[in-house]
């Protein structure tokens, strides 16, 4: 297997990103190099997401237009081995390895690191799958290989799978059953990037609030994060309304270096609507506890998922969606068309009954409307300052640089003297619904400008 390259094209959410990370170790193990382009890999993988038909359309045209590359290679003398990861892997094997013939090998998210084994097998036309599931599987033992994103920020996976078994959504299926990965193994990667001079890792899980391992809860793994390292900052994605304990909250409101940014998913804002979803809490519940974070976090910045257009959805309750955005006022929104999955309780128990039109009729104003409340959001932030962390260059000019807030909120201002993995404090001159554009004031640290904050 030595000197052959590989290429990993990823989609989806930013689990599917750590896992392509983890791939990455895997292969590397085994003498295989990253390759730059997929065009020059003798080995691609697609690392594929479910969770809406969109998704799976780009997933099999990128698939067609390997086919022509690996057509091209093949006129050289070269072969080329083209493989399926992650979610559609387990959900629609058959027709990647029987109806289509477009892959090599198909590998669900569980069964990463039989990928060499798999290789092997792809010889002389013939196929390799599995998308075996595991209750044990959480890849704890393997550094991830991070051969993409800035140097600055990283992905630390810290559960897998989910058990919510919400009625609309695939994860269950493709993922498998919930389980977390032990604290210190969390914890050792950590360190090791703060080491490597990582300055943000954001903890991922389906649903972080139910974390626990050996008795470490969330909020105890989140304490303990933030003491590696006061200058690294730390996110973590997803949360789910159901399990939001106060003990979470007040940690991330005491340890300036956890931000003050949380995304909770609401989905819709119509309790009947939330019930068909197996969302076990209603508007008035989930209403109750953004009252209790904006009470423990003043400062929090909050997003949201929002489906629109699921099964049954009437206009009123459409109506209700767009009051529950209007009254929380998102500072970001992911706002979605329902999308039916196969094998999903709503595609065995409820018709699609909302036509293509008014779904997106229903997506369109709600998206109108989030602009808006995001562009008043952001004219708040006029005048005040922010600690951000320089990601990279501005895709405007390079002549400014881009990078975060404590809050989630991208921020444009003149590059002068820094440079990536710098906290810069600034003062916000002006924005958009989607960014906001800053006079530099000087380098700074989390320590003190929170330090300056409090004295001030």
């Amino acid at each position: 297997m030595e000197n052959r390259t590989f290429f990993i094209e990823t989609y989806g959410c930013q689990m599917n990103f750590a896992d392509s990370e983890i791939v990455n170790s895997i292969l590397a193990e085994r003498g295989l190099s990253h390759a730059e382009e997929p065009e020059t890999a003798d080995v691609i993988f697609i690392n594929t997401c479910s969770i809406r038909d969109n998704a799976e359309r780009r997933v099999w045209d990128r698939l067609k237009y390997f086919r022509s590359v690996r057509r091209n290679r093949r006129k050289e003398g070269k072969d080329q081995v083209v493989g399926v990861l992650g979610c559609m892997a387990e959900r629609i094997r058959e027709k990647f390895l029987e109806k289509e013939k477009l892959v090599d090998l198909v590998v669900g998210p569980d069964a990463y690191r039989d990928i060499p084994r798999l290789l092997d097998e792809v010889t002389d036309g013939r196929k390799a799958v599995n998308v075996l599931l595991s209750l044990e599987e959480t890849y704890a033992d393997i550094t991830p290989v991070r051969t993409t994103g800035n140097g600055v920020s990283a992905f630390v996976s810290i559960m897998r799978g989910c058990d919510n078994m919400c009625s609309f959504c695939v994860v269950p299926f493709t993922r498998g059953r919930e389980r977390s990965r032990d604290a210190e193994s969390i914890l050792g990667e950590i360190r090791d990037l703060s080491e490597r001079g990582y300055k943000e890792v954001t903890l991922l899980g389906q649903n972080v609030n139910s974390y626990s391992a050996e008795g470490v809860s969330f909020a105890d793994l989140m304490y303990r994060a933030s003491l590696i390292d006061p200058e690294m900052r730390i996110r973590f994605s997803t949360s789910h309304p159901k399990d939001f304990p106060d003990d979470l909250l007040r940690v991330i409101h005491e340890q300036n270096n956890i931000c003050k940014y949380i995304h909770i998913p609401a989905q819709s804002g119509n309790s009947d609507v939330l019930k068909r979803m197996r969302r076990p809490y209603t508007r008035e519940g989930y209403l109750s506890l953004i009252d209790n974070m904006r009470t423990l976090i003043p400062d929090v910045s909050l997003s949201t998922d929002i489906i629109t257009g699921f099964c049954g959805e009437t206009e009123e309750q459409h109506q209700d969606t767009m009051s529950l955005m209007a009254n929380v006022e998102y500072d970001l929104a992911y706002m979605f068309a329902y999308s039916e999955r196969e094998r999903t309780l709503a595609h065995r128990k409820y018709e699609d009954d909302i036509p293509e039109e008014v779904k997106k009729r229903r997506l369109s104003e709600i998206i109108e409307q989030q602009m808006a409340i995001q562009e008043k959001n952001n004219l708040k932030e006029i005048g005040e300052r922010h600690l951000v962390l320089v990601e990279g260059t501005s895709k405007r000019s390079d002549e400014q640089l881009c990078g975060r807030t404590d809050t989630n909120k991208m921020v444009i201002f003149d590059r002068k003297d820094f440079e990536p993995g710098d906290y810069v404090e600034v003062e916000i001159t002006g924005s958009s619904s989607a960014t906001l554009r800053a006079r530099p004031v000087k380098k700074s640290s989390i320590t003190e400008f929170y330090n300056q904050t409090v004295t001030a």
